[in-house]
């Protein structure tokens, strides 16, 4: 037995001393660090062309003229000439109330007025004849002054026939109402057989002029500048669009600039008018307006999706000519078919990255890829 654990002793000795002289294991030779991949970019280069300078209003569509159908005399409405809705001409005869008291009214007036003059004739006579016998001692005085006196009354009674007259037959006018301009009738209020009144709040109709028609919006105080210098060129073309500013509508022409800004939101009024024939506008509607305010000429443009917000404000990705992106701040003007106008940072051949801005850092590696531009930019239409 001991023998067996003494011979083993001497093998563990002999096994030990050879790992000892053999020394430590060599530890396997790191691999190289890989490099990390090329981000895959779509790139197009800055371009110049002329930029028109579109400014975007919200406001609402308003008729030319608005009228009130009312009755400037009271009777009964004796009948309507129009349907609701109805396309009506200046001149035609909407409605007429019973023209029969204010006719009567009338010829009561006309007689009163021959019974005056008749009156008047015959008092200036017997004027005349007393102041022939004044002459000759035949009349006295008295008689010539009370007949005179006589005469001045039976003038101003027919003038005041004749007003009378003028009164009544105004009155009898206005038994008939017509429409003061072209435009649409809107719903009725009144019908036939009401009794109406001049004084009555309610208004037997409203008629509207809505070719041409109106839109009133507001833009930025900000703006009222360019808009002004605008004018000096000529006048300044509009385009109303729908609510969602992506269908056009009707394109016209700015007629009026309020007289004032409002402080409490910094904006400011304005008036276009368009031509309606097609009904494409309608009175009350929400509308956009794009106020065409001139025109950049050789601005440096890219597409808007490579411009991007940061903590320090606004820029692109640039692609260098060694394959990196550079962060360039920009300076931005309008937009315009999916192009931004760059008023520093960017200049004309300048390679912006429109894709992977995400995955962007300084000086990464990119792999670019122009992008197709549409057909309308290929030909650098504005």
């Amino acid at each position: 037995m001991f023998r067996r654990v003494l011979a083993g002793l001497v093998l563990l000795s002999a096994a030990t001393a050879v790992a000892l002289m053999a020394g430590p294991s060599p530890k396997p030779a790191p691999q190289a660090a890989l490099a990390p991949a090329a981000i895959a970019v779509s790139t197009v280069p800055a371009r110049v062309r002329d930029v028109p300078v579109l400014l975007l209003g919200i406001g609402a569509v308003e008729a030319f003229q608005t009228v009130q159908i009312r009755s400037r005399v009271d009777g009964t409405l004796d009948k309507v000439n129009f349907a609701d809705g109805q396309l009506v001409k200046k001149g035609d005869v909407l409605a007429i109330i019973d023209p029969r008291l204010y006719r009567a009214a009338l010829d009561s007036a006309k007689a009163k007025l021959a019974q005056d003059k008749a009156q008047l004739e015959s008092d200036e006579k017997d004027l005349n004849r007393s102041l022939q016998l004044s002459t000759q001692r035949f009349a006295s005085q008295q008689t010539v002054d009370q007949l005179t006196a006589k005469v001045g009354i039976g003038r101003a009674l027919v003038q005041a026939d004749e007003a009378a007259i003028r009164t009544a037959e105004t009155n009898l006018s206005y038994t008939t109402i017509t429409a003061t301009f072209d435009g649409r009738i809107g719903i009725s209020a009144v019908h036939v057989g009401n009794i109406v009144r001049a004084s009555d709040q309610t208004f037997i109709a409203e008629l509207k002029q809505v070719d041409p028609i109106s839109v009133v919006f507001t833009l930025p105080e900000a703006k009222l500048p360019l808009i002004r210098e605008a004018q000096k060129a000529g006048p300044v073309s509009v385009i109303a669009l729908d609510h969602d500013a992506k269908r056009p509508l009707a394109k016209g022409k700015l007629t009026v600039i309020d007289n004032k800004v409002d402080q409490t939101t910094g904006t400011i009024r304005l008036k276009a008018t368009f031509d309606n024939r097609n009904d494409a506008l309608w009175p009350g509607q929400y509308a956009s307006v794009l106020v065409e305010a001139g025109m950049l000429n050789n601005a440096v443009t890219v597409p808007a999706a490579a411009v991007q917000r940061g903590p320090n404000g606004l820029y692109v990705w640039v692609a260098t000519p060694k394959g990196s992106a550079q962060m360039a701040a920009v300076e931005i003007g309008p937009s315009h078919e999916g192009e931004t106008v760059v008023a520093k940072g960017v200049t004309e051949g300048d390679v912006v990255i429109v894709s992977n801005h995400y995955r962007l850092r300084q000086d990464i590696q990119i792999e670019p890829k122009a992008k197709p531009m549409a057909a309308n930019d290929a030909a650098g239409r504005t």
